[in-house]
Formats: C-alpha cells, structure tokens, sequence
C-alpha cells in the first residue's frame, strides 16, 4: 500500500500570474490532482467510488508558502492521508525546490459526497483501503474555520459561468481563491503575494445560484465570504505579504 504519493511538475506559464509567479490557485489544482491520482492508486479513486454513488469533496485546506514557485522551476511535492477524524479525512502537502528545502505545505480535509443525495456519507466505504500514515509527521495542524476580518468592505455578485464548474457539477474547489484575488485586485496582487490562506466550504455553489461576495480587509489581513441569502456557502482567509524584487 502506497502511503504517500510524490510529484514532480516543471511551473507551466498558464499556471503563473503578472509576476511569473504560481498562482494560488494553480497550488491548489496541483493538490487536487495529486490527491485523486493517490486515492486511484490506493483504490478508492473516482473510479471505483461511482459505481457506489460517492465522490470526494474537500471540506476545508489551509496553504502556508514560504515562497511561491516562478516560471520554469522544478518543484517536488509529497501528500499523503493521515488517520481520519470520523467522518473527515485529513490528507497534507509539502512543496520543495530543486534542492530539497521546503517552500510550501498544506493541510486538508475531505468527506465522501454521496452524488445522489447530494449530502455526506459514512466512511465506512474506504477505510479498509487507507494506509496506516499514524507513524508520519504532519507538517501543521488540521485547517481551521476562517473568521470574519474587521475592517473595510466590499461587497459584488457573481453567477456561476462555464469555466467554474467541474465534473462533479458544481463550482470547482479551486475557483474560490480565483474570485478572492480577483476581489483583491490587481493593483493589491502586482505588489503582493498570499503568504497564507485558507478555504472553507461549507455549502457546494451550482450553476444559477446568485452568489453575494463580501471582502473585508485590515492591514495585511483578508477574509472574503460567499451567501445565497443568508445561507453562506463558503469563507476564504489569508495574509497578504509584499512580493520580495518587485
């Protein structure tokens, strides 16, 4: 049984922004697909789990980069699960350079969706096929829930459009940290970087739902939310940090 999963990529330019950095959410697209290449190996992948109705849903990560890959580097990076948490199961990241040193890690938690129902469903369906991970070192603790940020605020609209949604149906993971630095803004993003972020979903977006985005922010410091109504449906939190050579 394969208890942890390596990737090596090379920094392609779709994934980097206006500073030939990666962007936020190309970390998380790598995450994506090298958690569900691992849960293919371990056979609990999407190809095994439909035939049972579930898929994977990620419920919360948090992503702290000491740095963030440029265009044309090589990175390395590791994930494996660790002992689930009932009906949560926690799985990490480390991201490290051509030599070795660490420049990013994060921490994970997925459920099982049941695609039918449209809500979560027992583990008991994968647990046989998890590695025993207790003896592995997480490199932070579980991912927290994100709070309101005191300070100004602005507030837009947003309906879901093509290029949001994925295979399961409904807004992909890594689109909301796209809408959260498109709220921040290019004048904020030219001269800063996210030193850290995390996402909370709470309630899965699909198409046609009007989404009201509120963006609050205080020095550094950064929290935007998502609600239908009053129904939030999903929280981003992070700190900003000024863009070493820029």
């Amino acid at each position: 049984m394969q208890k942890t999963y390596v990737f090596t990529f090379r920094v392609n330019s779709y994934q980097t922004d206006m500073n030939s950095r990666m962007m936020p959410s190309a970390i998380l697209e790598v995450m994506q697909e090298m958690a569900g290449a691992h849960a293919e190996l371990l056979g609990i992948g999407r190809s095994m789990l439909l035939d049972k109705n579930l898929v994977w849903v990620l419920t919360r990560i948090e992503v702290q980069m000491a740095r963030y890959p440029v265009f044309g580097e090589t990175i390395t990076a590791e994930t494996f699960p660790m002992p689930n948490r009932r009906w949560f199961f926690p799985r990490y990241f480390i991201f490290r350079d051509e030599d070795g040193n660490q420049i990013g890690c994060a921490g994970s938690l997925w459920v099982l969706l049941d695609v039918q129902e449209r809500r979560m469903s027992r583990p008991d369906a994968v647990l046989s096929l998890m590695p025993d991970n207790s003896d592995l070192v997480a490199p932070l603790g579980l991912p927290a829930a994100v709070t309101d940020v005191a300070g100004t605020f602005e507030a837009s609209t947003h309906v879901p459009v093509y290029t949001d949604l994925d295979m399961n149906g409904h807004v992909n993971n890594t689109k909301y940290l796209d809408w959260c630095c498109n709220a921040l803004g290019i004048k904020t993003l030219r001269t800063h970087e996210l030193a850290s972020f995390a996402l909370n979903y709470n309630q899965e977006i699909l198409p046609d739902q009007e989404i009201r985005m509120e963006l609050h922010r205080n020095g550094p410091d950064f929290s935007f939310s998502g609600f239908d109504g009053e129904k939030r449906h999903f929280d981003v939190g992070g700190v900003l940090r000024p863009i070493d050579n820029i």
